[in-house]
This record gives C-alpha cells, structure tokens and sequence, in this order.
C-alpha cells in the first residue's frame, strides 16, 4: 500500500517497476533518477568523461596551476594548462562543457574560463559585479553559473551573482543574498537547488546551511545546520546529496557529513577523512565526490581522497595532486546541477 503525498518525506527513494527507474521525491512529485555517467575515462585519457577541475591554489606561494582528474578510476591528477594568474581562494563551477572561476585572495572582479573537453589556458569571461575574495560558494545548474558569500573588498560579503555559463562577454548579475554575510562556505546542487553551507563570518565559524532556486533570483532561504560550524571544506554533489568533508574551526577537521538536497533539514554524519585537513576543496560526478587533502594542519599535502556519494563511511585514496597546495577551487563537467 503506498502512502498518501502528504506522508511521503522529502528525499525519498523507490524503485517504479512500471518504467523500470529508480526515482525520489521532491517538491510533491516523483522524479527520474539519474543514474548513469557518460563517456567516462581513465586516469590516463586525453579526452574528456566525466572531469574534474583543481584550480590554482597556495603552495606556500599562490599558483596558476590548473590539474583535471577523470572520476572512473583513482590515480594522479594531470597537468590541464593555466589560469589568468597565479592565484587562489576562487570559487569555480560547470557546465557539462565549460568551467568558469571567479575569486583571488588579492580581490578582483576577473572571471575566467576553460573547456573540458580540450586542455589549455584560462581565457578572460567578463567580469563579476563586485571584486571577489574568500573563496565564494560556485554552483551552476548547466545554463546560470551562481557565485555566493566569500570577500568583496575588505568585507566579508552576503553577495550573491550569476552568470549564463555560455555567454562569455557578458558581465556577472545580482541574484540576491545570502541570510549570513560569510566566506570560504561549501556547496552542492542540484537541477534546481543551489546549497550554501558554513563559513566564517568574521571571527566566528557557522553552521548555517542555505538554499537557493538556481533558475529564479531572490534572498537565499535557511536550509538547516551542519555538524561542525567550520569553514574550508571539500564539498560537491551528485543530484540527490551534498557532501562536505574536512575543514577548519580553525584546527583542522576529520568530519564528513551530508545533506539530501531536496529536502530541509540538518546534515547527518556520513565518516571521516583520513587525517584532520582544511584548505580542501571537492569535485563530483554523479557517483563520487573527489577532494584535495589542502592542508593537514602542519603543512600542504598533494593527496587527493573521494567517498562514494550515495554510500556513507570514510574517505579513501584517489591519487595526488601534480603539486602539494590548498585552496585548489574545484569543479566538473558531471556534478548535480548536470
């Protein structure tokens, strides 16, 4: 017997013997699922599947340094080409073809971009609608590229602007704000949700968790709380949940949590990375979420670790990174807004 729709939870999961898709729950209806990867490659492969992004970072000094992973097999990240400058803290999302970044710890108003298909340098987009800092939260879901909280100026920032991914020359938007001013926060996304989640908001670390609607502009809207109020943290997410690993309270951390995407609520513990590491930051496809170690709380690590996003427990090795450094943003060609 099934249950009525005022009873079934947010989130929930089934499988439609009719049409033979798995399905969950969201905003009163069923949805599809989806469940495959296309395309994807090797470690090794010089064309694009399903491809994460590290961009640039602090190694002890900033670099431009751009390295690409594919998701389907564990082994080391591969030199992709150049960002505009050598640089970190940007915040940086995709389309299934298309990466853009926007953010440099000396605060700048540049977004830049690549193709993940091909390899090579960064190319200038446009320009965002304030100078960006602190690592804002990036999320796109595959047309509106979205860039929340981090520094604009001096100040930490509640700022929130967009972009349509494929019109490069065309100057960054007003979106709306965030409920709490804050930078390095985390993220996720999916088709029509946009997470922002934690921070530090000068000189307190938060807990907050906020939505967004990625098609429509307006405030953000409370969400929920994460474990640990902590900032730094390696996060991405396949349609159906955001992950969040490590980050700093301002030691370093071990924690993983997530959150399920559709729904409201608190995010529930899903294991622990390896060591305690801040300065991370994550890539996804639709089935693992990938994130650089960034800094163990002694010094820069070039470790690369992924969970497999739908199955709760502690993170593993996937490689490393060409070079040992934090604050590597992260993005993909295959992430939950795709």
């Amino acid at each position: 017997m099934s249950l009525p729709p005022s009873e079934i939870p947010q989130g929930a999961i089934r499988f439609n013997t009719d049409s033979q898709k798995l399905e969950f729950y969201a905003q009163g209806e069923w949805w599809n699922m989806v469940s495959d990867t296309p395309n994807l490659g090797t470690s090794s492969d010089t064309t694009a599947g399903a491809r994460g992004l590290f961009y640039r970072g602090y190694t002890g000094s900033n670099t431009n340094e751009i390295d690409y992973i594919n998701f389907a097999s564990t082994g080391n990240a591969i030199d992709f080409g150049n960002a505009l400058s050598s640089n970190r803290q940007a915040g940086a999302t995709g389309s299934s073809t298309r990466a853009v970044a926007v953010g440099r710890d000396s605060a700048n108003n540049t977004i830049e971009f690549v193709e993940f298909a091909s390899t090579g340098n960064a190319q200038d987009f446009a320009d965002a609608t304030a100078t960006r800092a602190g690592s804002p939260a990036a999320m796109s879901n595959g047309t509106r590229g979205v860039f929340a909280g981090g520094y604009s100026g001096p100040s930490i920032t509640n700022l929130v602007e967009y972009i349509t991914i494929a019109s490069e020359g065309v100057n960054a938007q007003d979106f709306g704000d965030l409920t709490v001013a804050r930078s390095e926060p985390s993220r996720a996304q999916s088709k029509t949700r946009g997470v922002i989640g934690s921070g530090r908001s000068s000189p307190n670390f938060v807990n907050t968790i906020d939505f967004i609607t990625l098609a429509t502009l307006g405030d953000a809207q409370d969400f929920g709380d994460a474990t640990v109020a902590r900032s730094e943290i390696g996060s991405d997410s396949n349609p159906i949940r955001g992950v969040f690993a490590g980050g700093q309270t301002p030691s370093a951390q071990t924690v993983i949590d997530f959150v399920t995407i559709a729904s409201t609520g608190n995010a529930v513990n899903f294991g622990d990375v390896s060591t305690t590491v801040s300065s991370t930051r994550g890539s996804a496809s639709s089935t693992r979420m990938v994130f650089n170690l960034g800094y163990n709380g002694s010094s820069y690590v070039n470790s690369i670790e992924y969970v497999e996003i739908m199955t709760e427990g502690n993170s593993v090795d996937f490689g490393d990174l060409q070079s040992a450094r934090g604050q590597a943003a992260g993005c993909s060609n295959a992430h939950g807004g795709l």
